[in-house]
């Protein structure tokens, strides 16, 4: 099929900055876009060819959407599983599949495949309501402290706690949930994996994440880890691994655990374009979002490795700030060497809400991360009200 230039369309489930940030990729390329997403005003707007409003989780709406197009891919794991399944049947190219996204949707089928498929994992229980979970703790079947996660609907550091005591359990939703043993780490780590129909793989460099204490948000990716070889190829090794069993067509965010004796344990995976692999965009030879465009359309995989270190700092709007969008100083920071900014086009702030990133590209990776954390004191993500 002739993507370039040409009457085919690829059609994207989700309008946020991950859409958009593919649809740069699309541009280099003259690949026409069709994008749908609820909010008539997404970042994604401004770049498709054609861009519909619509909930992606209405049947009928991403049925309808999905036959409009000859690929459907998706920037977000909330959409209908049902009408992607729908669209296969009728011969629809749907990538990821509908069955990988079914996997990854629901936190506690997920976490049962990795034990099913004898992928390391942290030891977990599944919960249908928070009495379920109450009554095993008082039964002494589970145990303080220990994380706790909606098996849907989490994202950004939302739907995930940290339970130490009775009363931390007080405010988390009545939900169904799993519990996972808090496993004493020394890193958070990422590894990306691109799969092609064709069965080309290839994997991202080891990335290092550091987390917002109270947000629960990934703060800052650093590529490469600054970790020994060693781990750095057991993780790439054990993201393969993730990526064979879901047989997936696309890209796998693959999160993981570091732990203390230098195992690595898989935390959870996306099955789309992730915040770990922004630094891409300036510190690669082919950005994940080129990437995974290459990978739905069965091209050959672009060259992963990085030409120079990077690090991504998330832009989020500060504390006890709600209205439209203002950037201070944004100016100072492009002054700064191998600063670059990226902006999502979202117009309301909201406490930790991602507007953007800023990427730092350094051949000292230790001096890239010293420009970031000057970067973070810098700018200022605030209302204008």
């Amino acid at each position: 099929m002739n993507y370039f230039s040409s009457s085919f369309k690829l059609g994207i489930l989700g309008g946020g900055q991950l859409g958009k940030m593919m649809l740069y990729d699309t541009r280099k390329y003259d690949i026409q876009t069709y994008v749908i997403d609820p909010n008539p005003e997404a970042p994604c707007k401004i770049a498709c060819d054609h861009f519909e409003e619509g909930d992606l989780m209405d049947y009928d709406k991403v049925l309808q959407f999905g036959r409009k197009v000859d690929v459907l891919t998706f920037e977000i794991e909330g959409v209908n599983v049902e009408a992607l399944e729908q669209l296969e049947k009728e011969g629809k190219k749907v990538y990821p599949q509908a069955a990988v996204l079914r996997k990854i949707q629901d936190k506690g089928i997920q976490k049962q495949f990795y034990s099913d498929h004898n992928i390391p994992t942290s030891p977990f229980k599944v919960y249908q309501e928070k009495d379920d979970l109450t009554e095993a703790l008082v039964r002494k079947e589970w145990e303080y402290p220990f994380v706790w996660k909606s098996s849907t609907g989490g994202y950004d550091g939302k739907g995930v706690s940290i339970i130490r005591d009775e009363e931390d359990l007080i405010p988390v939703a009545d939900t169904p949930c799993i519990a996972e043993k808090m496993i004493p780490f020394r890193n958070e780590l990422a590894v990306i994996v691109a799969r092609n129909p064709s069965g080309e793989v290839k994997t991202y460099p080891v990335v290092e994440m550091e987390f917002h204490p109270e947000a629960n948000q990934v703060e800052y990716v650093i590529c490469p880890a600054r970790i020994d070889s060693a781990v750095a190829k057991k993780a790439r090794e054990l993201a393969v691994r993730v990526s064979e069993a879901f047989e997936h067509v696309g890209l796998l965010a693959v999160e993981m655990f570091q732990t203390q004796d230098d195992e690595i344990l898989v935390n959870e995976v996306a099955p789309r374009p992730h915040n770990s692999g922004h630094y891409s965009i300036e510190a690669s030879y082919t950005n994940q979002f080129e990437q995974h465009l290459r990978a739905i359309l069965d091209l050959p995989l672009g060259d992963t490795e990085s030409k120079v270190g990077g690090v991504m700092v998330n832009l989020v709007d500060e504390e006890g700030h709600k209205g439209q969008v203002n950037y201070q100083n944004i100016e100072k920071i492009m002054q700064m060497p191998g600063v670059t900014p990226h902006i999502y086009g979202k117009k309301q702030t909201r406490p930790f809400r991602k507007m953007g990133h800023v990427t730092i590209v350094n051949k000292d990776i230790n001096e890239a991360r010293k420009i970031a954390e000057a970067v973070k004191k810098e700018i200022k993500v605030i209302s204008s009200e």
